[in-house]
């Protein structure tokens, strides 16, 4: 049996429950990397990320390098004795870094590999309408997400999930599966193997203002796939042309429905009809539940529509 010294790599919420499965199965975490404390809020006050708080609630040394290839930072991290060091939602590691371990390291990632290599598997998965996903652990090489698979284990996605709940799935079978890699390099039971070449693989693009765009003539499938692929975060967007207005809107949560009659046959066009909000798409129509106008909180669509008025011609663009 080995004796592990581990250091983790990590910052948002999905790497908590990771480090925490660590930390309750008494693994011996020598020290924590994470990003530096950032601005946040209207007082722009710095705030550490979620991986910095549950380390200093159990006493684990932080280092938050800004450069990773800083030479001080790289003596700090070398100065951790480290023999094993795990990765979970952090950034791009130099070679000085993911060599400097005797046993390796390696990274937890949320989708099946090599499918969905990149920033926003979880987020893409969904846009895509894919039904099954997964986590996987994978020794780190020189490339983003390409290294040998040490473990796998998939996760079905059902037809109504939006990317907060899968997010959160995610997060407690990665952690498990985190936990069991390390107890097998820590008996010396891991083989590896390479990621297939030959796979049918899609890309998990960062997601931008573009990309998370609302286009009202793509098929509602399309549109009801994106809209719950990027709910609660970072959300859709689309403009509302209310009149003289034009303003930008989010839209968190929509239900398919089937073809109503009476609806305007142009992509975009807003229709309300016994206290529900209706949007024709490109081969049909999408009822909007939650919505959020600018300087409002998000709410849902019959609350909105006790104080706020559509006019006839109201368009979503």
């Amino acid at each position: 049996m080995r004796d592990l010294r581990i250091v983790f790599m990590g910052t948002p919420e999905f790497a908590v429950a990771s480090l925490d499965k660590l930390i309750k199965a008494k693994k011996n975490v020598v020290g924590v990397i994470t990003a530096p404390d950032r601005p946040a809020g209207r007082g722009r006050q710095l705030k550490q990320s979620a991986v910095k708080q549950h380390a200093v609630a159990h006493n684990i040394p932080v280092l938050q390098p800004t450069n990773l290839k800083d030479p001080h930072f790289l003596e700090e991290l070398r100065s951790l004795n480290a023999n094993l060091q795990v990765v979970v939602a952090f950034r791009m590691l130099p070679e000085a870094v993911w060599k400097m371990p005797q046993y390796g390291t390696f990274n937890l990632h949320a989708s099946l590999l090599p499918a969905y290599r990149g920033a926003a598997p979880i987020n893409w998965t969904i846009i895509n309408g894919d039904t099954m996903t997964g986590a996987t652990t994978f020794f780190i090489d020189e490339k983003i997400d390409t290294g040998e698979i040490i473990d796998q284990r998939e996760l079905a996605i059902s037809s109504t999930e939006n990317a907060g709940s899968l997010h959160d799935r995610l997060m407690a079978l990665g952690s498990e599966l985190l936990l069991e890699t390390v107890l097998n390099i820590e008996k010396g039971d891991v083989k590896t193997q390479p990621q297939p070449k030959s796979a049918q693989t899609h890309t998990a693009y960062k997601l931008t203002r573009e990309n998370t765009k609302i286009d009202w003539t793509k098929p509602t499938d399309e549109i009801f796939n994106l809209i719950r692929g990027l709910s609660p975060y970072p959300s859709a967007w689309c403009t509302l042309k209310n009149g003289d207005r034009e303003d930008m809107v989010k839209i968190y949560e929509v239900e398919k429905i089937d073809t109503i009659d009476t609806l305007i046959n142009t992509p975009g066009h807003i229709t309300i009809k016994d206290n529900e909000m209706y949007v024709t798409t490109g081969d049909g129509a999408i009822k909007i539940m939650e919505i959020q106008l600018p300087g409002k909180r998000k709410m849902m669509v019959r609350d909105l529509l006790n104080g706020y008025v559509f006019v006839k011609n109201a368009k979503l663009l």
